[in-house]
């Protein structure tokens, strides 16, 4: 994974993204030249990504805005009051949305990553 990039962000894109998966394979070979180019100041740890798009090649996503890869967070009472989802525009890695569900739990990468299960 890039060091460059912040230790939640590295480590859910190792958890969202399959190592079993062509699309997946093509995005985590996109990730050492990955930054994070700015983060959403509420605190849940969505990160907008810089990529270099002419010396990366493009995973076979398609066209436009896609879902590349989701995880749920899932609670020690099973409960899932969130997700992380992965984008990327035209086959290029984009943002990584991290989504709540309830204003009950807390959901960040910082807090709850080690609760990421990926939808697969």
């Amino acid at each position: 994974m890039n060091a460059a990039l912040p230790a939640d962000v590295t480590e859910a894109l190792d958890a969202v993204l399959g190592p079993d998966n062509a699309v997946h394979a093509a995005l985590r070979a996109q990730i050492p030249h990955l930054t994070v180019r700015t983060r959403c100041t509420c605190g849940c740890g969505s990160a907008y990504f810089q990529l270099d798009t002419e010396t990366v090649e493009r995973a076979p996503t398609g066209p436009g805005t896609a879902i590349a890869a989701e995880a749920r967070f899932v609670m020690e009472d099973g409960t899932c009051p969130g997700e992380v989802l992965l984008f990327v525009q035209d086959g290029c890695l984009s943002w990584l949305e991290v989504c709540t569900w309830s204003d009950d739990t807390e959901v960040s990468l910082a807090t709850t990553l080690h609760r990421l299960r990926p939808v697969r």
